[in-house]
């Protein structure tokens, strides 16, 4: 179980805080940054609000001043010369902001993935349809599990990631039916990834499988439950983990 060291909900129209609500399974949509260092710098922070803003535009639930009010609600919450290395998560829907802090889990050198059947509501938004992937995370030790999504015998996305496959020193992507994060856009600027469908009998021609995500940053997965598939190189995930540290720390 996650324990959140900050939780708050607010109402849109006056930013008064009200009961919590953390929204999940509501109409709305959210995004979770990571924090770090002393100065509580936030990860993509541009990224991450106007994928946000324009999520809720789609969804015809934008509010006004609704970028502003979200920074000042960070602001306000983040503590000065606190020394992090967490996860902040913003979520909105019609009527409410909810903000919410938890420490970033720190995922282990033997991760591994658990394959499961379903593709998220509306795949390609961060939307707040997550009960079914909660339900099941909840259950799993975060730092050495996640699930991988598949459907139609095709892979699609983790529970809280997106998932990298190398094939003889190439990056691909599933083609559709996932959400193109933060940290994936990022990469697609620094590395070709090129978008394949990949096929649940094809995985073992991957030497890689990599997870990466702004809770989990860059991971390197060592096998997949209940298939043949296993790690067999670190070449990429070598290569994707120092560009992601530089960006961490040298910017």
């Amino acid at each position: 179980m996650v324990t959140l060291l900050l939780k708050k909900s607010y109402r849109h129209k006056d930013l008064k805080e009200i009961k919590f609500n953390d929204l999940w399974n509501a109409y709305g949509v959210f995004t979770t940054m990571r924090v770090v260092g002393r100065s509580a710098k936030i990860l993509f922070y541009k990224s991450h609000i106007d994928n946000l803003i324009n999520s809720l535009k789609i969804y015809k639930i934008y509010k006004k001043n609704l970028k502003k009010n979200i920074t000042n609600l960070i602001r306000a919450n983040l503590k000065k010369n606190k020394n992090y290395d967490h996860l902040f998560r913003v979520a909105s829907n019609n009527k409410i902001i909810s903000i919410s802090l938890r420490k970033r889990p720190i995922p282990k050198s033997n991760f591994k993935l658990k394959l499961v059947n379903y593709k998220r509501v509306d795949a390609k938004y961060k939307n707040l349809k997550y009960k079914k992937i909660l339900k099941i995370l909840t259950k799993l030790d975060i730092t050495k599990f996640d699930i991988a999504l598949y459907k139609n015998k095709k892979m699609l996305e983790s529970g809280t990631s997106n998932i990298l496959f190398v094939k003889n020193k190439k990056i691909y992507s599933p083609k559709r039916d996932i959400y193109k994060g933060v940290t994936f856009k990022f990469f697609c600027k620094k590395v070709q990834i090129n978008s394949k469908n990949i096929f649940l009998k094809n995985l073992a021609n991957y030497d890689e499988i990599i997870l990466i995500g702004s809770g989990k940053g860059v991971v390197s997965v060592s096998e997949i439950e209940n298939t043949s598939w296993k790690r067999k190189s670190f070449k990429i995930y070598d290569r994707l983990f120092k560009i992601y540290n530089n960006r961490i720390f040298y910017s």
